[in-house]
């Protein structure tokens, strides 16, 4: 098979084998998979309008676009496919029981609460578990996942149920998408005296793409103004149908104020999972499950709360979670107090990471910690270059030119710190969604948990990056040398101020737009000839003002004969004046020879349009 010319490089061609490459693989690992030189798919790329070098990590169209012109199938392999094969290279079987029906023993549900912001969630958690967390809680909304476990009495069982609270705020939308999708069972509380809100059908689209059963919590109904049977009717649109009306779904109604309606909830929670759902899980294999939420605690290090969905977590376990690794050191409940081991659906802290996980992430125990290290390295460095081939944007060559031009693209680049890797996420994901138009873009370099560091501050100051803190400070003389070098850092507790700001801050980067607004007209009556002046008109003005050195055009029965002028001289009888309202006469000079009797001279100026 003799090789084609593309462009002047002749590269063999494929008969449509099937190429496999991670996401965000190099040219370099294209040419490996067929055997050719890294430089010769440079060059083809260069002559189909890219411009990509040999180990620059390529987006999936590239790298489908190249495998198309080459005759090669290119599958890009997703991140939880490639995590998978990486797993079976371990011999680790990742989300199954392993053993037999005989080995499965009865578990725990695992419960959400969901819905609008201000219904009542975290207050009815309180209610539950007596304690206080919304006074903890920025502007009293729920910033961050936490995970709780209770005991309820029914039919004169004591039955564990495990609790994720989840925030309000529709900025949290990925975090509560997470949440349905770990869950086995949603409580969404709705407000008696508001009912259904937009956030409350979004808590319960979430739950029905999950495919978990609800129990809905009719909350605040000791307030003036509730009315239960509406919130019944209002969620029959949304195929939730209470049981007294004929349907399946339990609705429970509460108060968490006085604490009303608790019991009844917590058994309509067993019940239903009785009812609808096969909880068993094997707690005699290692543990697997998933991180809830992660923060860097300055005294303990990484701190991640995770659940265990299967198998038993003990102390002095060998770890991975996402891109960390570590031995369990120890384990707390939400107490705070010391666990020895944690069975399936209990969520508990884990001490002893080498770094701080993203919420979300999958753990599991493997055999030593040289097995862990080697999956975390490898995840680390797989998700290192799908990130460099997501945020690097592509140049092609009819765009190269305006993408260059000075001021033709502004970008704003963000590093984001916070004190628990769920609100980074969120935040990062409201943020990216902000829009502005074609002409601003905006950029997350960097992002991470734990305080404002040096090397955050030096890699702003590199590349000229505001940094954004939510809920942490500068840590040693980071604030000093940000300071010194000018860089900007923004400290923000509420999600809300942080969107709003940065928005601003992205309009204010546009280019402004101008419009045109017309000052004046004035009628000319009369042509003088002035020695060493030229001709002079004099005028009566007809609409608005004409003011000194404004812009002006002329117009001659409907038509602009002269533009880019202006009143370089203004007359009232024999003073020089600054403007010249309707209604009196006047003399303009305009520094145009040709006007006549008849004319009209127009005034305007442009006038900067406010973004919407």
């Amino acid at each position: 098979m003799q090789a084609p010319t593309i462009g002047g490089v002749s590269v063999p061609r494929g008969q449509g084998q099937v190429i496999r490459l991670s996401r965000g693989a190099s040219l370099s690992d294209f040419a490996e998979k067929i055997g050719v030189n890294p430089a010769s798919l440079v060059q083809v790329l260069f002559h189909l309008g890219e411009m990509v070098t040999a180990t620059q990590s390529v987006n999936d169209e590239t790298l489908q676009l190249l495998g198309a012109e080459l005759n090669y199938n290119v599958q890009v392999v997703s991140p939880e496919e490639e995590d998978r094969e990486l797993l079976e290279a371990f011999d680790i079987e990742f989300g199954e029981d392993v053993g037999d029906e005989s080995d499965l023993e009865p578990r725990p549900p695992v419960v959400t609460v969901m819905g609008h912001v201000d219904h009542g969630k975290t207050k009815l958690l309180d209610a539950i578990r007596h304690t206080n967390v919304q006074a903890h809680e920025a502007g009293g909304i729920t910033q961050h996942i936490g995970a709780y476990q209770v005991v309820a009495t029914v039919d004169g069982q004591d039955r564990a149920i495990t609790f994720i609270d989840t925030p309000g705020h529709e900025a949290f939308t990925a975090m509560r998408a997470r949440g349905a999708e770990t869950t086995d069972l949603v409580i969404l509380v709705v407000a008696a005296d508001d009912g259904v809100k937009p956030q409350t059908t979004e808590a319960l689209n979430h739950a029905q793409a999950a495919g978990v059963p609800v129990v809905v919590a009719v909350n605040k109904i000791d307030k003036e103004g509730a009315d239960p049977a509406r919130v019944r009717a209002q969620l029959t649109e949304y195929g939730l149908v209470a049981e007294e009306l004929g349907g399946t779904t339990q609705f429970v109604d509460v108060s968490a104020k006085t604490g009303a309606g608790i019991p009844e909830l917590l058994e309509a929670v067993i019940l239903t999972a009785d009812a609808e759902l096969d909880l068993r899980a094997n707690p005699n294999q290692p543990a697997q499950g998933v991180a809830i939420e992660a923060h860097l605690d300055r005294g303990r290090g990484p701190v991640a709360t995770v659940l265990v969905q299967r198998g038993t977590l003990h102390v002095g376990d060998s770890i991975v979670c996402g891109e960390a690794y570590g031995r369990v050191r120890a384990m707390l409940d939400e107490d705070g107090a010391p666990v020895a081991e944690a069975p399936p659906s209990r969520p508990v802290q884990v001490l002893g990471l080498t770094a701080v996980p993203d919420a979300g992430d999958s753990f599991l125990v493997v055999d030593d910690d040289r097995k862990a290290r080697q999956i975390a390295e490898r995840r680390e460095a797989r998700e290192r270059t799908a990130q460099f081939a997501q945020r690097r944007p592509r140049v092609t060559l009819e765009d190269l030119e305006s993408a260059l031009k000075s001021g033709a693209r502004r970008e704003l680049l963000l590093i984001i710190k916070g004190d628990v890797s769920g609100s980074v996420e969120a935040l990062e994901d409201s943020l990216l969604k902000i829009d502005v138009g074609e002409d601003v873009a905006l950029r997350v370099i960097g992002r991470g948990v734990g305080a404002i560091t040096q090397d955050d501050v030096n890699l702003a100051i590199a590349s000229d990056a505001v940094i954004i803190g939510f809920n942490v400070r500068p840590a040693g003389r980071a604030a000093e040398l940000a300071q010194r070098e000018g860089v900007d850092i923004r400290y923000y507790s509420v999600i809300y101020q942080a969107i709003e700001e940065i928005e601003a801050a992205l309009k204010g980067m546009l280019k402004p737009e101008f419009e045109e607004v017309q000052l004046g007209t004035a009628e000319i009556r009369q042509v003088f000839r002035v020695p060493r002046v030229g001709n002079v008109a004099g005028c009566i003005v007809r609409s608005g003002t004409i003011t000194r050195h404004s812009k002006a055009r002329l117009i001659r029965d409907g038509v602009v004969v002269a533009d880019s002028l202006s009143i370089e001289s203004l007359r009232r009888v024999k003073d020089d004046v600054t403007e010249v309202r309707e209604g009196y006469e006047c003399g303009i000079g305009l520094g145009y020879a040709d006007i006549k009797v008849g004319d009209t001279v127009e005034t305007f100026e442009m006038r900067e349009k406010p973004r919407a």
